[in-house]
């Protein structure tokens, strides 16, 4: 019974968030960059606090929050999945027809779920 109730939603609710797919992946360029703005974020850090006498507090202030931006920037690129997709594979895209404005925004919400599911 739960088998036949998962099944049906997974096919008609669009609330329902699946399990993410195979065609996005970390990319391994992304991991680099990611860990070498963390890095260069540390460095920033530590020279905000190594110079905090020389450049007084509102510069060593501004340095640190710079450095943590970007590490947070290098954490949000490393960790941000990319789509992925097979050298051959080029993506179409499909004209959509203009829908009448009387539907309500569930129905579309809907409707668009429905083609997600399609396509995969």
């Amino acid at each position: 019974m739960l088998d036949e109730m998962e099944r049906h939603l997974l096919q008609h609710d669009a609330d329902v968030v699946s399990a993410p797919s195979g065609d996005r992946s970390l990319s391994y360029r992304n991991l680099v960059y990611g860990a070498l703005l963390i890095l260069v974020g540390v460095g920033g850090l530590v020279a905000a606090v190594a110079t905090r006498d020389d450049l007084g507090a509102a510069g060593s202030v501004i340095i640190g929050v710079v450095a943590f931006l970007a590490m947070l920037g290098g954490a949000m690129l490393a960790f941000t999945p990319v789509r992925r997709t097979s050298p051959g594979e080029t993506t179409q895209r499909t004209p959509h027809s203009p829908k009448p404005r009387d539907s309500s925004f569930m129905d579309r919400m809907n409707d668009r779920w429905d083609r997600r599911q399609e396509e995969r």
